[in-house]
């Protein structure tokens, strides 16, 4: 492949023509302000704010916590099947404008049932949404469950049993929420639960934690991809280690940036880690509260660090590389990237 083929001029329109895989994505964290509003009325729920304006206002993070308050008040929203398909739907339409092929979806389901929202009501909700998604946009999608890890392992371990029922709608668990002070470990059991039924295994780890967090993600709870990770860099050893096994790192620049993990996308360690051979994605996490989806996340993100090319297809086959889906499908979107590179020269 002549990636020096390809021009500076030609990259931005390469980079949304590409096909990609997106697989660090909280579907509530795509609730646009216009679609908060729209179910708020819909099943008459009274929100804090006067307008679209005023809650997109507030979007001023400090920190993941700030974020999270405005989050899980958004969530609040939510409440009928039809009210999780609408938000996953809405999604869907964005991940085909940006030529995402596939995509591995978290949901909360504890920001829910403490509402007094089913477990059923949630999943089968979202899973419509994914069924939709491949007949009408040719999106293939699987669901990811996520443990809130500032609640307890108690909490954790209810969640999964209410889930188990509806295990062939999810392909597997999760951890995030608030990342300080709530290491890995507090979950080692639930996730060794959730492996003993058959669940693919991921977690949030060093994004505003230490690489020890990473380490314990690893060793104790036995995940597949790493969500974030961008702490690793302090780490020698285990880059070596995210390298050297092929890894997956989910990184999000754009969330990076809002939640202040990095005082500025030039800053941000991406270049380097695929410098270092590190398996690492470009992914929106919140894309409603971030500024920007899948295609926003590369046109930024390469114009802060001067990324090229090569960049991108590596990008791009890393994502596909790191899905949960079998080789062949992968050979598929392997196939279509390398015709859509050489339709732009290389």
């Amino acid at each position: 492949m002549n990636f020096e083929a390809i021009a500076a001029a030609q990259l931005p329109e390469l980079l949304c023509a590409m096909p990609k895989t997106e697989l660090h994505m909280h579907i509530e964290g795509s609730l646009e302000p216009e679609l908060i509003f729209e179910l708020a009325k819909r099943n008459h729920v009274r929100l804090n704010y006067a307008s679209v304006e005023e809650l997109r206002s507030a979007y001023a993070f400090t920190d993941l916590q700030s974020f999270l308050d405005i989050y899980y008040a958004g969530a609040s929203v939510l409440q009928q099947p039809q009210d999780f398909y609408d938000m996953a739907w809405a999604y869907f339409l964005r991940a085909k404008a940006d030529n995402v092929v596939h995509a591995e979806i978290f949901f909360d389901p504890q920001s829910h049932t403490e509402r007094k929202v089913s477990m059923r009501t949630v999943i089968t909700g979202l899973h419509e949404a994914c069924v939709d998604a491949e007949k009408k946009l040719g999106i293939s999608s699987s669901l990811i469950l996520c443990f809130l890890r500032h609640l307890s392992e108690e909490s954790a371990f209810e969640t999964l049993e209410q889930a188990i029922p509806f295990q062939d709608l999810f392909i597997g668990v999760g951890l995030d929420s608030s990342e300080r002070g709530h290491p890995p470990e507090k979950f080692e059991r639930v996730f060794k639960r959730a492996r003993q039924l058959g669940l693919k295994v991921v977690a949030h780890a060093g994004e505003e934690g230490p690489p020890a967090y990473i380490w314990n993600a690893l060793n104790l709870l036995q995940a597949e991809r790493i969500d974030h990770g961008v702490q690793a860099i302090h780490d020698p050893a285990l880059m070596k280690r995210l390298a050297e096994e092929r890894i997956p790192l989910t990184v999000c620049p754009l969330s990076n940036l809002k939640l202040c993990v990095f005082p500025d996308l030039a800053q941000h360690n991406l270049g380097v880690m695929l410098e270092q051979g590190v398996c690492v994605m470009l992914n929106s996490d919140d894309p409603a509260y971030f500024g920007g989806y899948l295609n926003e996340n590369f046109l930024q993100t390469f114009t802060a660090l001067n990324l090229n090319a090569s960049h991108a297809y590596q990008l791009a086959a890393n994502s596909f590389e790191a899905a949960f889906v079998p080789q062949e499908r992968k050979q598929v979107w392997r196939n279509q990237l390398d015709v859509c590179f050489h339709h732009f020269g290389a």
